[in-house]
């Protein structure tokens, strides 16, 4: 990935190859964690209906960090250069102002950290 389009495409198909596979694994029982983002409205409903479908229970981790706390951690990850997505701080703003946090009317179990 070289920039946030590529991100959104990627993503999207990811997620339409591996909806079923998590949905087929929790109905057999298995316990799955997703290291997706679910930081907006459209991710998190796409999340519930793994769980609701496959009538399994769930937990969302909610990350509650501030933004320069993310950042200085982002500058670290992308000093390293271990990382072909290295967003700049104008990227991580442009991406975070799409975050909604959770509310209590999606109906999900969170645990904040």
């Amino acid at each position: 990935m070289k920039d946030v389009a590529d991100y959104v495409r990627y993503s999207k198909r990811l997620r339409e190859v591996i909806g079923p596979h998590v949905q087929e694994l929790l109905r057999q029982g298995v316990s799955v964690v997703l290291d997706f983002p679910a930081n907006t409205l459209a991710t998190r409903a796409w999340m519930k209906t793994l769980f609701e479908e496959a009538q399994a229970d769930h937990c969302l981790h909610f990350l509650d960090v501030p933004d320069e706390v993310c950042k200085a951690r982002l500058r670290a990850r992308n000093a390293v250069g271990n990382h072909d997505f290295a967003p700049s701080d104008a990227e991580f703003d442009l991406i975070t102002s799409y975050f909604v946090p959770p509310s209590e009317a999606e109906g999900f179990k969170v645990v904040r950290c």
